[in-house]
Order: structure tokens, then C-alpha cells, then sequence
């Protein structure tokens, strides 16, 4: 017979299985109440029958109307019982008014409710003696073979003897026995094809230490040691603290990777896209290497402030362009338009973007460069954008450094270009990128998007339509070519990880975190403000690497080598702390800060422009560094700034972690 055929008696079968018994109980419940216990008021044999017979027809036909026959009650959850309960309030009010119009016997309300409730109650009772003999009967034990026998008179499926699979399940202990912990845990349960099974939780909470959860008991932290996890089977430890503050994840995380159990997360992924997501059981994600408390700095004020305009994003295909197309799809912009000379990048956007939100969202990709200047033209005059989002730049500090007209060239007359046009369109707000490196650059792309600012900063003060602003961030966790995605590779391949200076240290944050900023400090923008994000604490890159290689489940210096390789050019050993909060002006947002900085005048600002123009007609790249430290005082090299390392305040910082 065909397998639909079969499943689909196999399923006609249960159901009617399960009437069978409720009309049983209903008997059972009629028996009782209106034969064995005649009250006040004893009734004929064919009077109980009559009420029988109202009953049934209130009581089934409330349920099949209700569709509680179609319900998978091995599954139920309290959703279930809640639409058993209304089915049959529903026809006890129903069995009440009929019995007073039919030709029989009346019982009195009380009575009439003791028949209802005492059928709900034993109907209720057996659905849910029913789950629990699933449940326990996927067991080795008497217990559960008991169960199981008890499964297959209610019409269930038939219970293997699954010692094996289950032995051949991943045994995991679950950090917190709260509502996200105990969900995973009843998931797991309640799945016969789920690869993990729950043995015990972890939890500081007096009130369940000591106590079971599905049969799961529930211990201390500090009774989770290495002897009792290996005495339970565990195998993995799974965090389920999703409100968990991250100095508190640090110290669990270092706590539990003691006892060489792999260590996993259940939780929403971090690096979030354009669709909504759920929670999974994952390894940790590359941010919470940092341990540190993810910053949202978006809200509904920013929301409002894009919805319904026309937005147009530089370097949309890139790491920080393509989170700001995923945001600002979000807001409900009039239209958004891409711009990128990586086509790959952008189509991928697209694609992703028009998955999400499909014809909702209006959308334009456009394939130019911001250094051809009759091409962005073409862009501006067809779309009229009301908010330039500038994210278009050359970013990698090696590869600047041998490329130096290029780096002057694409980021200098790239932004010069872009400001220029939104001048010359009437562009509401241009909302400039930019990086940690351009505070005392030591590298030409740090220099150029120095420069970068000062000419945002010099339109600010022209008295055009257009508001400007600028705004600073550190490295971005996982974007192209950043440090995260380069371990994971050498890892990968069995090492060595390597690191040009084993003392170095970062700020980080991550993708969202930086466009949320991007578009908050933008939205607030009154004009020609540069500003700054509170990035928390540096991060050693030799303890990054370290936590990435132990959660790749080997030991560092051990299975993976770490290797030193020495600074590569125009790199420095720290990056400047963006918040020194007495030299700046605070926000709104507690968390963004305003740098007190006079805008360079416009006149100077050209001035510089003409040298740079000069440099890069020469068509040499060492008269283009030349022209940079000319125009951008505070570029010094990377020698004179890393010979004085141990003494900055970043470093010093870095060592109380």
C-alpha cells in the first residue's frame, strides 16, 4: 500500500481511537454522577440515559467544530488543553440549554456541572498521562517499557527499545534552567530525531538547585565539576543565557572550558541579516570571542528619520555598506540605491535584500566607481537621493601603503567628489564613514581618511542645503580581510595563527553595532560634527587568537602554533582611544560622543587638495606619502609612534583587562 495512503489511515485511526475512550469517560462520568450518586434527585436508568445522550451531542460535537481530534497530543503544549477547555465550557453552556427543551428529566446546574467538569478533568488527565508515557517511554528501564505498553493502548506510535540511539546522542548540560533553557530542553525532549539530549542544568538559583525539570535535575555551579559532568555523559555544555552581561559570560566561559567539554551557545546568531531568524544551538560567534555586551544603538527616532526618503549608499556591496542597506531596508525608505564598483558585493545585497522584503522594498543597484565623476553624476541626477550614506573607501593598511595614489585617488577625490555632488543636488544629509585609524594616522589610509574628514568638515561651514557629519568607529568584527576571518582560515588549514606583534591591541565592534552608529549619529546630525563611539575596552589579539583556537576545540601552542611575524608597514601596535570623555562633548545616546574639533577652513582645505592633485599627477607613490604628511599634520610613521607604545594610556589600558 502507499506510504501517504497508510499514514493517512494510521492517522484516521488514532483519532477515532481517542473518541472511542472520551465517549468511554463520558460514560464512566455519567455512570458516577448521575446513577451511583443520586443526590437529592435520582434518575431513571432511561433518564441518564437522555442525559447521556445530550451531553454527547453537546460535548462531540464542540470538539470537532473545534478541531480537537486533529490535534497531535503527544506534542500538546498548554495551547492544546486551553483549546479543550473552551471546546468544553462552550458545550456545558450548550448541554444546559438544550436539556431544558428536550423530553427528559432535568438535573440541576449543579449536577450538570459536575458531569462537565468531572469529563473535562479525566478527558484532560488522559491526554496528559498519554505525553507523559511518550515521553518516558523511550526509556531501558521497567519504568519506561511500562510506559511504553501504556503508549500503545492509547493508540500512540510504537516505542523502540532505543538504548542505542540513545548512547549515540550528544549529552549536553545546560547552563541556566530558565524559560530559554528549559525550551531547548523540552525541544530536545520532545524530538526522537534530535541529536543532543539534555542531562542536566546549571543554575544559581536556590529556588531550583536540587529540584527536577522534566526529570532533569538541576545542580549548582560549583557542583559541576569535571568528576560529575563525566559521571553524567556530558559531552557539551550549551550556554541558554541570552541576557547573560558579558563580563559574567567571560567568567562562566573560562570556568566551563576547564572541564574539556565543548562549549556552544543557544541564541539567535549575532551577525544578523536581512530575514528574522530563531534560536539555534550554535558554536559562539566571533563577537563573543570580546565578551562583551553588544551595543544597540538604534531606535525609533532613527527609524522615523529614514522612512519614506531616498537613500543612496557608497560601497553598499562592502562589509559596512551592505549592514547599512540590511538597516536602512528595514526603515522603509522611499527608495534605496546601491552603489559599488564591486559588482559581487552588490548583487549579493540585492539578492539577499530582495528575498527579504521582495517588492516592498524599492531598490536600484548601480555599478559605478566614486572616482568617475561623470558616472556619479549620472546616479545623483536620475535618483535625487535626500541622504547620501558615504561607506565607499580603500581600507586595507598593507595594501595602502604600496598603493599609495590609488588610496589618494579612490578615498580623497572619491569623497570629494560625492560631497561636491550632494552640494550641487540639494542633498539633505551626508553622513561620512570613518575609522579609528584617522585619529594621529601612521598609515596612508588612516592619512587619507583624515583628509576625507577635514573636507566633510570644511562643506559643513559653506552654508549650503546640506547637513554634514562624520562618523569614527574601530575594526569591524568579520568584514572582509579583518583579522577573525583570516584565524579562522589558519586554523582551518592546522596553523600556524599568526600575529604581526604578540603585545598589539584593537577596538572592536561589531557590523550592526557600526551601521546602527552610522545611522543614529547621522539622523541627529546638526551639521559638520565628527562623531565618536564608546568601544569598551581594547582587545589583545594574542588572547583572541588564543580563545579561537580553544574553541575550535584544541589548545593553543599545543595543536596550533601562534607565530609572531612582525608589524607590517604603516601598522602601529595600538589604535588611539576614540572616547577620552573631557575632551568631548556628549549626545543624546550615552553611548555616542562629539569630538571638539574646529573645522579646517574651506579655502586651506583647497589649498591641500591642490598638493595632493599635484602628488598623484606625478604618478609617483612616494611623492603621494610625501603630499599626505604635508597636508595632514598629525601623520607621523608608525616607527616614531610604536617606539613610545608601553607608555600610552591604550596599552596600559589593555593590561588590566
Amino acid at each position: 500500500m502507499d506510504k501517504s495512503k497508510l499514514s493517512k489511515i494510521n492517522r484516521f485511526n488514532i483519532r477515532w481511537t481517542l473518541f472511542f475512550y472520551d465517549v468511554c469517560l463520558l460514560a464512566v462520568t455519567c455512570f458516577l454522577v448521575l446513577l451511583v450518586y443520586d443526590g437529592n434527585q435520582p434518575l431513571t436508568k432511561a433518564n441518564v440515559l437522555g442525559q447521556f445522550s445530550v451531553a454527547f451531542l453537546c460535548i462531540f460535537a464542540a470538539r470537532f467544530i473545534l478541531d480537537i481530534y486533529r490535534q497531535i497530543w503527544r506534542y500538546g503544549g498548554i495551547q492544546s488543553y486551553i483549546k479543550l477547555l473552551i471546546s468544553d465550557g462552550i458545550a456545558c453552556v450548550a448541554y444546559y440549554i438544550l436539556q431544558l427543551s428536550m423530553p427528559i428529566e432535568t438535573i440541576s446546574a449543579i449536577r450538570l456541572l459536575a458531569v462537565s467538569s468531572l469529563n473535562l478533568l479525566l478527558c484532560l488527565a488522559m491526554r496528559m498521562f498519554y505525553r507523559y508515557s511518550y515521553l518516558s517511554g523511550d526509556r531501558t528501564t521497567r519504568r519506561g517499557k511500562f510506559f511504553a505498553v501504556l503508549l500503545r493502548l492509547f493508540g500512540g506510535p510504537k516505542v523502540k527499545d532505543d538504548s542505542t540511539v540513545e548512547q549515540q546522542k550528544i549529552k549536553i548540560a545546560i547552563v541556566g534552567a530558565g524559560r530559554v533553557g528549559t525550551g531547548l530542553a523540552e525541544e530536545l525532549l520532545n524530538n526522537a530525531n534530535a541529536a543532543y539530549i539534555p542531562r542536566c542544568f546549571i543554575d544559581t538559583s536556590e529556588k531550583k538547585i536540587g529540584r527536577q525539570i522534566y526529570d532533569i535535575p538541576v545542580i549548582a555551579e560549583e557542583d559541576a565539576t569535571v568528576e560529575f559532568l563525566r559521571d553524567y555523559g556530558v559531552q557539551e555544555i550549551v550556554f541558554a543565557l541570552p541576557r547573560m552581561d558579558a563580563e559574567e559570560k567571560k567568567r562562566l566561559y573560562e570556568h566551563f572550558r576547564k572541564t574539556g567539554c565543548k562549549i556552544k551557545n543557544y541564541d539567535y546568531p549575532t551577525m544578523q541579516t536581512a530575514g528574522n531568524g530563531k534560536r539555534h544551538m550554535r558554536e559562539f560567534d566571533i563577537e563573543e570571542l570580546l565578551f562583551r555586551d553588544a551595543l544597540d544603538v538604534a531606535d525609533e527616532k532613527t527609524s522615523d528619520y529614514y522612512h519614506g526618503k531616498r537613500v543612496l549608499i557608497t560601497g553598499g556591496g562592502g562589509s559596512i555598506g551592505s549592514e547599512l542597506c540590511r538597516q536602512i531596508a528595514k526603515m522603509g525608505p522611499e527608495k534605496l540605491i546601491i552603489l559599488d564598483v564591486y559588482e559581487n558585493g552588490a548583487y549579493d545585497v540585492q539578492q539577499e535584500l530582495r528575498i527579504a522584503y521582495g517588492k516592498v522594498l524599492t531598490m536600484q543597484v548601480e555599478i559605478v566607481s566614486v572616482c568617475n565623476r561623470a558616472g556619479l553624476e549620472r546616479v545623483f541626477a536620475e535618483h535625487r537621493p535626500q541622504i547620501v550614506l558615504h561607506a565607499a573607501a580603500h581600507k586595507h593598511v598593507p595594501l595602502m601603503e604600496r598603493n599609495c595614489i590609488e588610496a589618494v585617488e579612490n578615498n580623497v577625490f572619491g569623497t570629494l567628489n560625492t560631497v561636491e555632488l550632494s552640494v550641487q543636488y540639494g542633498v539633505e544629509r551626508f553622513i561620512m564613514v570613518s575609522t579609528d585609524k584617522a585619529v594621529n594616522p601612521t598609515n596612508v589610509m588612516g592619512a587619507t581618511k583624515r583628509m576625507c574628514e577635514m573636507i566633510v568638515q570644511a562643506y559643513s561651514t559653506c552654508g549650503g542645503k546640506t547637513t554634514f557629519s562624520t562618523t569614527r568607529f574601530g575594526n569591524v568584527l568579520g568584514s572582509a580581510g579583518s583579522v577573525i576571518p583570516l584565524f579562522k582560515k589558519q586554523i582551518a588549514n592546522g596553523g600556524p595563527v599568526t600575529l604581526t606583534d604578540l603585545r598589539i591591541i584593537r577596538y572592536f565592534m561589531t557590523i550592526p553595532e557600526a551601521s546602527q552608529l552610522v545611522l543614529q549619529s547621522g539622523a541627529m546630525a546638526k551639521n559638520g560634527e565628527l562623531f565618536v563611539l564608546d568601544m569598551g575596552k581594547p582587545v589583545k589579539i594574542l588572547e583572541l587568537a588564543e580563545n579561537m583556537i580553544r574553541l575550535s576545540g584544541m589548545e593553543p601552542y599545543r595543536d596550533i602554533d601562534i607565530v609572531e611575524t612582525g608589524l607590517r608597514p604603516g601598522e602601529k601596535l595600538y589604535e588611539e582611544l576614540l572616547v577620552k570623555t573631557e575632551e568631548l562633548d556628549k549626545t543624546e545616546n550615552h553611548l555616542i560622543f562629539i569630538e571638539r574639533e574646529e573645522p579646517v577652513d574651506f579655502a586651506e582645505v583647497k589649498d591641500k587638495l591642490e598638493v595632493l592633485t599635484g602628488a598623484v599627477a606625478s604618478g609617483s607613490d612616494a611623492a603621494a606619502r610625501t603630499a599626505l604628511h604635508q597636508v595632514v599634520p598629525t601623520y607621523k610613521t608608525p616607527e616614531e609612534v610604536n617606539a613610545t607604545a608601553a607608555q600610552a594610556a591604550e596599552m596600559k589600558q589593555a593590561q588590566l583587562v
